[in-house]
């Protein structure tokens, strides 16, 4: 079970505006970060919104990512029913990316183009896709990672709460770990901090409160052209201080890893011949010192003992590093698409060669059925090539779903043209509120 040892909450307005427009609602489990946007300071009213939509007690019989989502839905309408009957705030909206950690599970609700990062194992995961013309352009092939990191119209968003009554949430859940720090943040931060130099920073050491100021300062630095907030949380084992610190304690979490030990390791070390892994509990105890009446025999196998050992921590060492080097593409418990990190084989004693890096908001069910055996057939991959697998999926899956619908609608008596009532005022019609309102493409909740 895994709990929230150390969170931290900061915004700055930035270096180039007067007001800032971000809100943040941190009170663990429950975290969420929003950017508001909208003339005659509406953004701050509509990020505002959005988070109190916290604020009442989580209803503990709802699933995460749907008590994420019926927040997200109950922010979206309370901003476009604020916004209708005051012509000062027409066309505001706000993004909004949230986090709930439910045992060892954490459940994102996202909308917009603020991000959740997760940094684990010296590594930093984008784990929300941005709904903004320039990263669907992306998508399409129309422009490189690099161009759409430096294009002008990035900070347009085609998804938002409050321009439509209706949105569509992404929602996903993935499987956490002890140790694990996720970054929730607003598009201040992205905008001019890139993730190379944001793993980098996380990467710092210090603590949270120390990790996001070098966060908003480095945005600053840069130029600071938007509000910048960060949420910042580190999980922990429930009973990790709890364990007794003695000598002979069995090692778990980040002091394990700093003994040379870790999950992976061991389970690296479970597929070696007997006697040259590392047992699954591995305890501290001091070596018996060889004495002068031990003889020369005692010494050889004290020596030989030693040996054995670097061999082993050797081997384990390429099996770990090894297993950090190939992904495969699989499906979570939800049935999601998924990326997974390492082997995908099961050893005896509920030991597995791999761990899930991330799940994306589609059902294996979904895709196409001529694209699934790419999902089950479990070939390894380079992370690129496997992130690039995944959009792709994504993209022909929404593609059919949309086809699908066209046609429906094609035969449907209602159709507009038909003579039947229209769709106007459902999620797919967009709205563009001014210059960062969302594009029409996909306002509103057409998917992106």
């Amino acid at each position: 079970m895994l709990r929230v040892a150390e969170a931290v909450e900061r915004t700055d307005t930035g270096r180039q505006r007067d007001a800032n427009e971000d809100s943040y609602f941190a009170r663990a489990p429950v975290f969420a970060v929003a950017d508001g946007m909208g003339g005659a300071r509406a953004g701050e009213v509509a990020s505002r919104i959005a988070v109190d939509a916290f604020e009442p007690e989580r209803d503990s019989s709802l699933q995460p990512e749907r008590y994420l989502e019926q927040t997200a839905h109950a922010a979206n309408l309370a901003i476009f029913e604020r916004a209708k009957g005051d012509e000062t705030r027409s066309g505001m909206g706000t993004t909004l990316t949230s986090a709930v950690l439910d045992g060892d599970s954490l459940s994102i609700g996202h909308v917009g183009d603020s991000r959740a990062y997760l940094f684990r194992d010296g590594e930093l995961t984008q784990l929300t896709r941005d709904h903004s013309l320039v990263e669907e352009w992306r998508r399409q092939g129309r422009l490189t990672a690099e161009q759409a990191e430096a294009h002008p119209q990035r900070s347009i968003i085609t998804r938002a709460l409050g321009p439509e009554p209706e949105v569509e949430v992404d929602t996903f859940t993935l499987t956490a770990r002890d140790g694990d720090l996720f970054l929730l943040c607003s598009d201040g931060l992205t905008t001019m901090v890139p993730d190379g130099d944001l793993g980098s920073l996380l990467g710092s050491g210090g603590t949270l409160d120390q990790l996001s100021r070098r966060l908003i300062d480095a945005a600053n630095e840069r130029g600071g052209r938007d509000n910048i907030t960060v949420v910042l949380f580190r999980l922990a084992s429930s009973d990790r201080e709890a364990a007794p610190a003695s000598e002979d304690a069995t090692l778990v979490g980040v002091a394990a890893e700093r003994e040379g030990f870790s999950a992976e390791a061991v389970r690296a070390g479970a597929r070696e011949p007997a006697g040259v892994g590392v047992p699954t509990t591995t305890r501290r105890a001091a070596a018996p010192a060889a004495s002068d009446d031990d003889g020369p025999g005692a010494r050889r196998w004290i020596s030989r003992t030693i040996v054995g050992l670097l061999i082993a921590a050797a081997l384990v060492a390429a099996a770990y590093f090894g297993l950090r080097q190939v992904y495969f593409i699989g499906t979570d418990e939800g049935n999601r698409i998924a990326l997974f990190r390492g082997l995908p084989y099961d050893l005896p004693l509920g030991i597995d060669l791999y761990s899930e890096r991330s799940s994306a908001p589609i059902m294996l069910d979904d895709v196409p059925e001529d694209r699934r055996s790419v999902v089950v057939d479990h070939e390894l991959r380079s992370y690129d090539d496997a992130v690039s697998l995944i959009e792709d999926l994504e993209k022909t899956t929404r593609e059919a779903q949309d086809a699908a619908e066209a046609a429906a609608q094609s035969q449907s008596p209602t159709a507009p043209g038909s003579g039947g009532p229209s769709s106007a005022g459902g999620s797919g019609s967009g709205s563009s509120g001014g210059g960062e309102a969302p594009a029409g493409s996909d306002g509103g909740g057409a998917g992106g």
